[in-house]
């Protein structure tokens, strides 16, 4: 699947299961939410002590399966390689993250405010291949 097909796919379906490893190699999987940024790269927030952060810390390699909102039907599946960014440089992408899923918070004070106390990051990922290449 081309990629900008993929990136299009994410920009209106945002329900996913993100896979990293285990430091014994053990899959590691986790329901998260998933938009595109403006420079094309799949975002994801999380916390700073998941254990997707930290597995994502020790090796970048993920992959997620991205669903429609009704589970069955049309779904792909990203490859990419993923970066950690913290706060404070992580605030600003985390409200463009919430305005590309979710439109306007009603307090941004308050969606900023858990961001910083819930030790929010997001989880940029640089897509390398994405499928299914064909749906029988």
């Amino acid at each position: 699947m081309d990629l900008d097909k993929a990136r299009e796919f994410l920009r209106g379906n945002h329900r996913a299961v993100m896979l990293t490893t285990h430091p014994d190699g053990r899959p590691q999987m986790s329901p998260v939410t998933v938009g595109v940024d403006a420079e094309g790269y799949a975002v994801v927030s999380t916390r700073e002590t998941a254990a997707k952060t930290r597995n994502l810390r020790r090796n970048p390699a993920v992959t997620l399966c991205v669903m429609n909102d009704g589970f069955f039907g049309a779904w792909i599946q990203i490859d990419g390689t993923a970066e950690i960014v913290p706060l404070p440089e992580a605030m600003e992408p985390l409200v463009e993250y919430y305005r590309s899923i979710s439109g306007e918070h009603p307090d941004w004070d308050d969606y900023r405010a858990a961001m910083e106390r819930d030790r929010r990051v997001i989880v940029r990922i640089d897509l390398k291949r994405a499928g299914p290449d064909t749906h029988r």
